[in-house]
Order: structure tokens, then sequence, then C-alpha cells
């Protein structure tokens, strides 16, 4: 592709920052990305391309950005938009995605994001390694808890789990009334934290829970652990172990974040780090210990294993145990970009966790 008469060498970053329905969590992918920038003095320069349509016009602004010189591109945000970029075809540069999108690899095009069908897989995989052998799955009428559902009954009966119900919340908690603790028996919430917090008290105290991060909204939400006290989660050590030296040598947002946009804070941080990588080569150094977890790179996927977390007392608390494996574990999985997410702002199409 021919270059522009003034093209400079620089890092393209590709973000939707003028949509009213992207634009907040594309802006604050932009500020990780960029704080963990500005730890580079003498890295490439960053050039935001935000003038653009994720769902039409991604693959011209695309090689708008080779024609600059870009010698790597980051984005775009949205499933949508990966499945656009994808009609590009040939990458002649680096090109990391911001979602997973269920497409086909290409040649230097490599998928990050944060799906929330991996977290659901790893807790199953979690319970399994903690010696859980019989699941009940709670379920919402949303397409994000259907996603979760679907993940999450994938890898555990894989695994060699039995699933002995499902349950489809609507509000009705009688539906809880016959439940008994056993051992080797436990409980999948597929469901937001409002949902999780109204049916946690109607559950036996001694019945394992488990759910993904979609029900921790940060240690300074006390009341709200306390009513999930005892479930075990997955989330990010950027929100886990927020005050630990690796996670306190990247700079904070300025203005106080909600819990979601932390963790999309995370994922600019770490698709940075990642970017460097790439440009350098330097793939070998993997797995990563980022922001969001440590990372893997399996084929051009970059696979997230959160970190495993209990509430105790209003707080969230990660053991010393390693997070379960974000490997291939079923038949059939897709490995090579499988799961994310749909064109609404939640933790499906943007990479919220979402």
């Amino acid at each position: 592709m021919a270059r522009n008469k003034n093209a400079t060498s620089h890092i393209a970053l590709l973000l939707p920052l003028q949509s009213g329905v992207f634009g907040e969590a594309a802006r604050t992918v932009q500020q990780g990305f960029m704080a963990a920038a500005s730890l580079e003095p003498y890295g490439l320069p960053v050039r935001v391309y935000s003038n653009y349509d994720e769902n039409n016009s991604v693959a011209n602004v695309y090689r708008e950005a080779l024609a600059n010189g870009a010698l790597a591109v980051v984005g775009p945000l949205t499933r949508n938009g990966v499945k656009m970029l994808a009609e590009v075809q040939n990458f002649p540069v680096p090109t990391l995605s911001l979602n997973v999108p269920e497409i086909p690899p290409a040649h230097n095009l490599y998928y990050f994001g944060m799906a929330i069908d991996a977290e659901a897989r790893q807790v199953a995989q979690l319970a399994r390694q903690q010696g859980h052998q019989q699941a009940i799955v709670i379920t919402s009428n949303e397409s994000l808890s259907r996603r979760q559902q679907l993940a999450f009954e994938e890898q555990w009966t894989f695994s060699g789990g039995i699933i002995v119900r499902e349950i489809d919340f609507h509000g009705d908690k009688s539906v809880f009334s016959d439940i008994v603790a056993k051992p080797g028996l436990m409980v999948f919430f597929a469901t937001d934290v409002e949902k999780s917090r109204e049916i946690h008290p109607f559950l036996p105290k001694e019945l394992a829970a488990y759910a993904t991060s979609q029900i921790f909204l940060g240690n300074d939400q006390a009341l709200i652990n306390y009513d999930l006290d005892g479930i075990h989660f997955v989330d990010m050590p950027w929100l886990l172990h927020a005050d630990q030296p690796a996670m306190m040598a990247y700079p904070r947002a300025e203005l106080p974040l909600t819990a979601n946009n932390d963790r999309l804070y995370a994922l600019g941080l770490d698709a940075y780090r990642l970017t460097q990588l790439l440009l350098t080569h330097q793939e070998a150094a993997l797995p990563l210990e980022g922001a969001t977890g440590r990372i893997r790179l399996n084929h051009s996927l970059f696979q997230r294993e959160a970190l495993p977390a209990t509430f105790v007392q209003g707080r969230a608390q990660t053991s010393d145990a390693p997070a379960a494996p974000t490997v291939q574990m079923f038949p059939g999985q897709v490995v090579n970009p499988g799961t994310a997410a749909s064109d609404v702002p939640e933790t499906t199409d943007v990479p919220t966790l979402q």
C-alpha cells in the first residue's frame, strides 16, 4: 500500500470516540492505552483514528492508518468492527483487535478482549478443581446471562461434571425452596450483581456458589459485597490487587472509574504492552503478567487468566491458588477467536466484561 508523502511512523489506535453508544468505553480504553504509552518515552508516537463507523468504514480507516505510516494498528473496539476489519484480508503490520469475534484467523491479525465466556469456562474449571461434581445453573432472560450459561455448561460437562438443574429466574424466589446443600454440589450464577444479590439469601449458606466478574463492583462497595458473602468468582488483578506494586506501577485514571470502566482502562494498558511485544517480535516473553490477568498467546488469540477470589465480610479476597487455565478445554472450542460479544454496550460487544 502506497504511503502518503508526509507519512510518519506511529502506532494507530482505532477507537469509536465519537460514537454515542460506544464513545465512553472507547475513551476509557484510550486513557489506559495512553497511560501505558506514557511510561515508554522512546516508544513510537500514538495516533488516534476516531472519525469512522465501526459497522461500515473500519477497513477504510485501517488503510488510511497504513498510508500514514502506521507500524502497528490497535482496534477496533466492537465485535462488529472487528468483523468489518477482517474484510481487509491483508495485514502488513501487527494488528491487535480489541474484541474476539468468530472469524477465521489471518496473518498479523491478533485478538485480545475480555469475553465473559472465557471467564465462565475458567469458573467451571476452577469449581471442578475444587472438587465439585454437580452444578445448578441460575440464569435470567438476558443475552449475557445465556452466554455465560452456555460457556459454563460446555466446559463443565466436558470436564466430567453433571448439570443437575437449570433455573431461569424471573423474580419468583420459591423456585429455590427445595435446594439442599450437598457435598460436591455447587451453584453457578450466570446473572448480574443485582439479581445475584436478590437470589443469594434464598440459597443454603452451605451451598458452594460461583460467578464471573459480573458480580464484583469493587471493594469500595462493602454493603453489596456483604450480600454476596462466600461466593467465589474471578476478576482481574487491576481490581483485585490494586495496592500491589505490579499494579501501582501504572498510572490510574485521574477521575474515579466504575468497575466496568476500570476493566476497560486495564484493557488499554495491556493492549499497549502487547503491541510492544508484537512490534519487537518478543512473543516468547509471554505469558505476560498483565493488569487484566496472565496473558498467553494461543495461535492468534491472546487469552487471559483471571484471578480467583471470594467475598469475605464485604471484601473480595484472593487466594494463593493459581487461576484455572484458559486453554482449549472442550471439543469444538474455537481457539483462534472463539468467544466474545454482540453489538450492545455491555460485556458483550464492548469488552467491558466484561
